[in-house]
Formats: C-alpha cells, sequence, structure tokens
C-alpha cells in the first residue's frame, strides 16, 4: 500500500511540475478567437496574434489587424498561464483576459463601452 501511495505522489508531483514549465512562448503566433463558442453555426470571429512574451509582459494585436493591444501581462504563478491586456476601436475599450490550456486559450473580454461580455474559445492558426 505504501508503494502505491509513493509511486501515486511522485506521479502527481512530475505531473504538476510538467505543467508549470510550460513556456510562456506558446502563446506567441496568431490565435482565432471563436467569439461564440456555443454557436457551432455561426462565424463570429476575431484574431489575436502575439508577437512576443517577454519580462511577464505581451505585445501584439488583438481584435484585428492593427488593434495594439496595450498593457498585456502575464501570470504563471500557478502552474497556468495566465493573460490579461486592454484594447481599443472607435467603438471603444476593451479588457481581455485568458488563460492557456491543452492547445487553447479560454477567455473572456469586456467591451466597456458597447455594455457585454464575450466568451471565447482560441485555437492557433
Amino acid at each position: 500500500m505504501k508503494t502505491i501511495i509513493l509511486v501515486s505522489l511522485l506521479f502527481f508531483f512530475n505531473l504538476t511540475d510538467s505543467i508549470a514549465q510550460e513556456s510562456p512562448d506558446v502563446l506567441i503566433g496568431k490565435w482565432k478567437l471563436d467569439m461564440s463558442p456555443q454557436n457551432l453555426d455561426d462565424d463570429n470571429f476575431a484574431m489575436m496574434e502575439i508577437t512576443s512574451v517577454k519580462n511577464d509582459q505581451l505585445k501584439g494585436t488583438f481584435y484585428r489587424d492593427g488593434v495594439k493591444l496595450k498593457n498585456g501581462h502575464i501570470n504563471t504563478q500557478t502552474g497556468r498561464i495566465y493573460g490579461a491586456l486592454m484594447s481599443g476601436d472607435n467603438s471603444g475599450s476593451y479588457n481581455t483576459s485568458f488563460y492557456y490550456e491543452d492547445g487553447k486559450l479560454y477567455g473572456s473580454t469586456h467591451a466597456v463601452d458597447r455594455a457585454f461580455l464575450a466568451v471565447w474559445v482560441a485555437v492557433k492558426e
């Protein structure tokens, strides 16, 4: 019984170590955001391109080409990669947060001036 518990604990700690070791560089690239993942029949997509992740800061564009993300930051304290950013266009300001899991980003975007919250899932193009 002690052997089973010991092997289980070693497996658990190795698994959590491998999760914690995921590099934030995995975020770099072009992402296609499904802005209404609950509706499989629509084509409501946006984009995000992360061009660099350095010193816990993100750089790139969000929503459409030319809309630079501002104040982009990541946090990896829990072993999962979380990100947050601000952006804006002619329709107002957007606050976005997300986390990375199994090759996808799961996030939400609060359109402050348009009074809505979009929940989205993104895949790398």
